[in-house]
């Protein structure tokens, strides 16, 4: 598949009290949310809103699918 074009989105994984954010590159937003649902089986995975325009599409040509970056998130507590 050569040309395929990629988007990148973010991910955030759940997993009991701890969160953290993800960035993926994949075919598609359904791919992605999979790639880091596999990745991490027992946590829970959202895409992360707002998507970013000028990121989503990425120019790399038959590039394969991947977790590309982690973040962190951090909740304060009230």
């Amino acid at each position: 598949m050569t040309g395929q074009r990629m988007i990148k989105v973010s991910v955030e994984v759940r997993s009991g009290s701890a969160r953290f954010r993800v960035s993926v590159g994949a075919e598609n937003v359904r791919q992605a949310l999979g790639l880091v649902g596999g990745r991490y089986q027992h946590s829970e995975v959202r895409l992360v809103f707002p998507v970013e325009p000028k990121g989503f599409f990425v120019s790399e040509p038959s590039v394969p699918t991947r977790v590309t970056g982690y973040g962190q998130t951090y909740e304060v507590a009230a």
